[in-house]
């Protein structure tokens, strides 16, 4: 009888997978704590069987989330809860969960992403309609985008110095702690199902989630909110590290990460976004000359902030047609090429490293992830953005709606950066940062063999002397799909006609007004022709400012 006459508050986890600075989850802890004779706490996460058949995301992420589950499981239960993993469609479990349950409040973390603000006002107009109270909480940013859009006149700002300047006159939200134990009354008594099986409710295995195991890489990045706490004290225990930090001056191809690795613990909500936000600013303050956004840690954080605020206003952010910010441009379709950039076996050793190891660890530098990206649309391939963000969005274990497309139109100077006569280098960029090769030679192990000064241009060597080095062009390793220096030329004739056609760009204000921020990075690798364009715009720019 105390079971039907008591109530029971739902945290509902999609993202935020934490019991850290989660201010959804503190609301039911804190409810329950005040009154624990008149409520239970069920904390859950809903699994829909039927993704796991349909939504192509690769085995190292499902690793992932099955990890960080089973993780926050048990950050749970030493808050005297658990996780109640919930099988089945969220319109269709929730009815179920809301009678048997008798469920008086549900709280869950906003989410700017279409598919789930549709699934959200559905389980609202269900919570509606049995007299349940909905509660969200905006903290899977630092701020809230909305509140920023609003800021800006009801418009999303489409620069980034733009972004800063809104922010800055933003309050910043409490960072919160975990939610003190609850008290052992407000355990719950088993439900109908639990009865007939006690592990009903139970996380996944490994097994269960994980339907293509001969995919899975090594398990370099663990799962979960303890892993993405202690890789953020690591991270952040180098004081003049962090305050020195400047991306463009990091290593794509380095052996061991030379950034962080914290996306993947952004993404799942692991790890607080604002608690990082929170951490470095306090050991900015202590070190006076320090980097600045873009390039510091706190700019690539904002970052994130910026694109997921422009994402929110609109729903289309992550395609080219009906896509305000994104310029149309007529890519072409050439299958055999994108299967050979999706598989690392396009011919250009740097290139083919990063995408193997993509597929492998689920995990590439952000200054990789521009070298791969402009090699796959303007810069040599000319295939569509779009194409090359499916492939992201399945391998990637921070794979994230907004960041995703963001960076591909960035990238593919399709909206955000206009500069597309500068071109990364397939050989020039990856000899910057290791000129030995021993990047190449970890993930094209075929190649192993050849000397320095050929191993990012293994064409150059004569026959005689790949056999030498255990590697025969077209039989060991492919030969180059396409030759950088010819196709990236005609590849800016095709972007300036395509930039002619799109009005959005006939003024130069978003060229003026978007980043020189990443030029640093840029491997300039622009023809004759582009660089008289380049520096033509640059004038008219220079005498539009006077």
């Amino acid at each position: 009888m105390e079971a039907k006459t008591k109530a029971t508050l739902i945290h509902w986890f999609r993202k935020g997978l934490r019991v850290h600075d989660n201010p959804a989850l503190m609301q039911i802890f804190t409810t329950a704590q005040a009154a624990p004779k008149k409520f239970y706490v069920r904390p859950i996460f809903i699994l829909d069987p039927g993704i796991l058949d349909w939504m192509q995301v690769g085995a190292n992420r499902w690793r992932f989330l099955q990890q960080t589950l089973d993780d926050l499981d048990k950050q749970l239960r030493q808050l005297n809860s658990r996780l109640y993993v919930v099988r089945g469609k969220p319109i269709e479990v929730f009815p179920r969960l809301f009678k048997s349950w008798n469920v008086e409040l549900l709280t869950f973390e906003s989410d700017i992403e279409p598919y789930a603000q549709t699934r959200d006002a559905a389980v609202q107009k269900i919570a509606k309609a049995a007299g349940i109270k909905v509660e969200t909480h905006c903290s899977h940013t630092i701020y809230n985008p909305e509140l920023v859009i609003a800021k800006n006149l009801g418009k999303a700002p489409i620069t980034y110095q733009k972004f800063l300047a809104l922010v800055e006159k933003l309050k910043l939200a409490k960072v919160l702690d975990k939610p003190e134990k609850l008290d052992a009354l407000t355990q719950p008594s088993r439900d109908e199902l639990e009865q007939e099986n006690d592990k009903v409710y139970d996380c996944p295995s490994q097994e269960q989630l994980v339907k293509k195991p001969n995919e899975l890489g090594p398990n370099i990045f663990p799962g979960g909110e303890t892993e993405g706490l202690r890789r953020m004290e690591d991270s952040l225990n180098d004081e003049l590290w962090v305050a020195r930090f400047e991306k463009p001056n990091t290593a794509p191809n380095s052996l061991e990460p030379s950034t962080t690795v914290l996306s993947p613990y952004l993404k799942f909500g692991c790890l607080s976004s604002r608690l990082f936000y929170q951490r470095l600013k306090e050991i900015l303050a202590k070190h006076p000359k320090h980097s600045q956004p873009p390039v510091s840690l706190v700019g690539q954080v904002l970052w994130r902030e910026f694109y997921y605020t422009v994402a929110a206003a609109e729903p289309n952010f992550d395609r080219m047609l009906g896509n305000v910010y994104c310029l149309q441009i007529p890519w072409q379709e050439h299958p055999e090429h994108l299967e050979a950039w999706t598989y690392g076996r396009t011919g250009y050793p740097f290139i083919d490293a990063i995408m193997r190891q993509l597929r492998q660890e689920g995990w590439i530098h952000h200054l990789a992830r521009h070298a791969v990206a402009c090699f796959l649309t303007r810069g040599d391939l000319w295939i569509s953005w779009e194409e090359g963000q499916r492939v992201f969005e399945q391998l990637l274990l921070d794979q994230d709606w907004a960041l995703n497309a963001g960076n591909w139109m960035w990238l593919s100077a399709s909206a955000f950066f206009h500069q597309y006569f500068r071109v990364y280098s397939p050989v020039a960029f990856g000899k910057k940062t290791d000129p030995q090769g021993n990047y190449i030679r970890k993930y094209c192990p075929e190649l192993a063999n050849y000397p320095n000064k050929q191993i990012y241009e293994p064409w150059l060597a004569t026959l005689q002397a790949q056999r030498e080095y255990g590697c025969v062009l077209g039989e060991d390793y492919p030969h180059r799909i396409v030759k950088h220096e010819l196709v990236h030329k005609e590849n800016i004739k095709k972007m300036s006609e395509a930039y002619k056609i799109n009005r959005e760009v006939r003024t130069g204000k978003q060229e003026d007004s978007m980043l020189n921020d990443d030029n640093d990075e840029l491997e300039d690798d622009r023809s004759a022709t582009g660089k008289r364009k380049g520096n033509k715009a640059a004038g008219a720019a220079k005498r539009r400012r006077k």
